[in-house]
């Protein structure tokens, strides 16, 4: 659903409509897009429109993009010991 927004707003009909869920289901998940900050409703009669609001995934990428030093490091000590250790298996 967040694709979908990313391209263009949309009703909440149009995010249901490629996935096999109720109308109802697909409400729950655009409010739980719309709680953690992703997503803005306005709404026009009886129309929801949804659209993204990408400051929350900005403010993520700022984040794990600190981070990735970090994590990189890591996962490539990880990665060297699995190694090791497959090598000691067939050994």
């Amino acid at each position: 659903m967040l694709g979908r927004v990313a391209v263009s707003a949309r009703t909440v009909s149009e995010l249901a409509e490629p996935f096999q869920m109720s109308l109802a289901a697909a409400s729950k998940h655009i409010k739980v897009l719309e709680n953690a900050g992703l997503l803005k409703r306005t709404v026009h009669g009886r129309i929801h429109i949804c659209s993204l609001d990408p400051r929350p995934l900005a403010e993520a990428r700022n984040w794990l993009r600190f981070y990735e030093q970090f994590w990189s490091g890591r996962l490539d000590a990880m990665d060297a010991v699995i190694q090791k250790i497959g090598e000691l298996g067939n050994g």
